[in-house]
């Protein structure tokens, strides 16, 4: 994986945490980022079994940005859950949260790790300037429960 540029710097107020979010605060900011909502019961594991995850909590301890990266830990590594409360965007928060997810990877995962990600119109802009491409002629698919 070729080396990156040096990471952005956190907005002043805010401090990158380097663990997961409580259940509530996990279903509380994927709702209102505007991503799909989820009961507790789905949200527990996934705070508890991801690979890695970083937030970013205001200095009075609030959960303003999340992302999390589930994974083999060797090979296969999918970004999730990139969100932002609504009143702390466009401050960096999202990229700071993916640019330390993607360090702590390379860190950990041998060479040319493969890291994939669902990209949502808002969040394109920022996947593609961090290195994200489209993986055409792959697909993303999703199983509707049929």
């Amino acid at each position: 994986m070729s080396s990156s540029p040096r990471p952005t710097a956190l907005a002043a107020g805010y401090l990158l945490v380097p663990e997961p979010p409580s259940v509530d605060e996990y279903v509380a900011l994927r709702a209102a980022a505007g991503l799909s909502a989820i009961s507790p019961a789905q949200a527990a594991p996934a705070v508890r079994m991801s690979w890695a995850w970083t937030v970013v909590r205001t200095e009075a301890g609030s959960l303003a940005a999340m992302g999390r990266v589930i994974g083999d830990g060797g090979w296969y590594f999918n970004i999730a859950d990139m969100a932002t409360q609504p009143a702390h965007q466009r401050r960096g928060l999202g990229r700071c949260v993916l640019e330390d997810l993607l360090g702590r990877i390379r860190a950990a995962a041998p060479p040319d790790p493969y890291i994939t990600l669902m990209a949502d119109p808002p969040g394109r802009q920022l996947y593609d300037a961090l290195g994200f491409v489209d993986a055409a002629p792959t697909l993303g698919m999703r199983w509707d429960g049929r």
